[in-house]
């Protein structure tokens, strides 16, 4: 199991490569592909029903064909999906990669989650996502290096990123004997359930669709930021391109850290505790992002990240304490899907408003966001303690 979590944790750096990289890119996309910003809302539709879509389903994927070959396919379609995009004469084509792309993260994101829930403790849950949060800090650095103008451009990024991803997929398939040694009863213990629960069984359960909304509201604000976070600061701070991209990667790298932090902290808290520590410091980052403090204030990106840090893998780990063993891959998958329909569809309004009228509404988004991600994390606590 050592090696096995040895390799899961490199799988999570290519699960954040791909998801800054958009949004780093898009200030000079758009202009690349004659078509007005705010189209990146599209991208976000695309990306949410590929993604979020596939989630659904994704219980029933992992108990046929277990989570090592799901893995593998799923890391070789980002591949594709990232090649199709730097290649794409247009935005249509570059919007067909969006599909291969979201299809294969997706699945993968809810097989490694609902594994690493039921057979790891919680600080590897953080400390895993810690490594998605290398890969989304690389990604807009990659990019930025290449939105200069000196050295190529925005497809070279995407070209190196592809790259990156295949290289890990060769990791995944000499790997894959090493998956086939985990006892059977362990296989059994992940896929317990041979059938799953349809999505209404699931969402009458207590607690799962306020926990379900929680992940949703944490990746509103994640999502968009990520998404609108450059465009943010080009439009408001006045920066180029490639520094806003090196601050968004800051912010990425504040999640890094919060998560590495965390991963020490959740040997001594709970879930819960981690949620509510990370929901204040992340509060705390967006008052400072909307002081006018100048070019200091940007520093609140970094502690937004901070507090984001816990957020996603304690909810996600605390599925099957909260819910059952039984059934966790299916809730973890509508964990997934629903959060990341919930948080493409609010990153799809936002980024249609706030071209139409102007990005200074950001910091007040988020602090609206953050209080409802509050109020749904403590619903969802009192309704399980009653349970």
């Amino acid at each position: 199991m050592l090696f096995i979590l040895v390799v899961i944790y490199i799988v999570f750096i290519s699960l954040g490569l791909p998801d800054s990289l958009f949004g780093a890119a898009w200030p000079v996309v758009h202009k690349d592909f004659a078509i007005q910003e705010s189209f990146a809302s599209l991208y976000g539709i695309i990306t949410g029903v590929c993604v979020g879509g596939v989630s659904f389903i994704a219980g029933k994927v992992i108990r046929k064909f277990g989570t090592a070959l799901v893995t593998f396919v799923s890391t070789l379609l980002t591949v594709i999906g990232l090649f199709i995009m730097s290649f794409a004469p247009n935005i249509v084509v570059m919007m067909f990669g969006a599909v291969v792309l979201g299809y294969g993260a997706g699945v993968i994101d809810t097989a490694l989650n609902n594994f690493v829930s039921l057979h790891y403790k919680a600080q590897h849950m953080n400390w895993l996502h810690a490594f998605w949060g290398v890969g989304v800090t690389i990604s807009p650095l990659i990019m930025s290096f290449f939105l200069t103008g000196e050295t190529g451009s925005w497809r070279n990024g995407y070209r190196i990123i592809a790259l990156l991803q295949l290289s890990i997929a060769g990791v995944i398939a000499i790997s894959l004997k090493k998956w086939r040694t985990i006892k059977e009863s362990e296989i059994e213990e992940e896929t317990s359930s041979k059938n799953g629960k349809g999505i209404i069984e699931i969402l009458k359960m207590k607690g799962v669709f306020t926990s379900l909304l929680s992940q949703g509201l944490y990746c509103s604000m994640e999502f968009l930021l990520g998404t609108w976070g450059a465009s943010f600061l080009v439009h408001i701070h006045s920066l180029q391109p490639d520094e806003a991209a090196k601050w968004i990667s800051l912010y990425f790298c504040g999640i890094t850290i919060g998560r590495i932090i965390s991963g020490f902290i959740s040997m001594k808290a709970s879930d819960n505790t981690m949620i509510r520590m990370g929901i204040a410091v992340s509060f705390i980052g967006i008052i400072i992002l909307l002081l006018p403090l100048g070019r200091f204030s940007l520093c609140g990106l970094l502690l937004i990240g901070v507090g984001f840090g816990p957020i996603f893998p304690s909810i996600l780990h605390s599925v099957p304490e909260r819910f059952g063993k039984e059934y966790s891959a299916d809730i973890t998958g509508f964990h997934m899907g629903g959060a990341y329909g919930i948080g493409f569809g609010v990153q799809l309004i936002f980024g249609f408003v706030a071209t139409a009228t102007t990005f200074n509404i950001t910091t007040f988004v988020l602090i609206a966001l953050c209080l409802s991600l509050f109020m749904a994390n403590e619903i969802t606590i009192k309704s399980l303690k009653k349970k």
